[in-house]
């Protein structure tokens, strides 16, 4: 009696593998975009400070650091990573301060922002280039773009480009913070980089708001 031959075990794709972050990229290069950019943000939701967006069309998808989205990474994890996205991709970052956060809220905010970063990246392309992009953007917003998209729930966790998009929105915002505390430096935004932790809101408590505190969002003072 012949033995009939062991069975091979395939081993599939996880979403959040290094390969599997490619597979938005490779559907959409696949419908022949072969120029995809990923779009995310950083600071919705921040009590002080903009919102910042950025845009990234990766030239290699060969990182040394790793590319993911950018709360999962330490803060050493996304300088380095910073650096080589920078140097692999084509880019755009835009941010919104907190005066236009205010006036007409942060979700507007944050689409304009995200809408800025775009426009900003698709002028480092040629017509013809433009006519290959596909755009992938992190969260489940819609937009009015000339150009094809799609939204991506928790897309910096299954995009490579969304999350390399995260990680240069993240540390441009942490920079600027970091910039702000040099004018404020009561308030440690080098710390907290104007999230509602407990200190920041005992500190809003004690010598109120500056300049750059986002109004609408000091109502969360009531539930110190």
């Amino acid at each position: 009696m012949v033995n009939a031959p062991p069975k091979l075990k395939i081993k599939k794709k996880k979403p959040n593998s290094v390969a599997g972050k490619k597979r938005y990229e490779r559907k959409f290069k696949a419908q022949g975009y072969d120029l995809i950019i990923g779009v995310d943000e950083a600071g919705r939701g921040p009590l002080a400070g903009p919102v910042v967006a950025a845009a990234v069309l990766l030239r290699s998808k060969k990182f040394d650091n790793p590319v993911d989205d950018s709360k999962k990474l330490s803060a050493k994890q996304r300088q380095q990573a910073f650096f080589e996205i920078k140097h692999k991709s084509i880019f755009a970052i835009a941010a919104v301060g907190n005066k236009t956060v205010d006036r007409i809220n942060i979700l507007q905010a944050t689409r304009l922002a995200m809408q800025k970063a775009i426009s900003k990246l698709l002028k480092k392309l040629t017509l013809p280039q433009r006519r290959k992009v596909y755009i992938i953007i992190d969260g489940n917003m819609h937009f009015k773009l000339d150009l094809p998209y799609q939204s991506i729930v928790k897309g910096d966790s299954k995009s490579l480009t969304i999350g390399a998009a995260s990680i240069l929105a993240k540390v441009t915002r942490d920079r600027i913070m970091e910039e702000y505390h040099k004018l404020y430096p009561r308030y440690g935004f080098n710390e907290h980089k104007g999230y509602a932790t407990r200190k920041h809101r005992l500190i809003l408590k004690k010598i109120g708001f500056c300049a750059i505190h986002r109004k609408s969002f000091l109502r969360c003072l009531e539930r110190i």
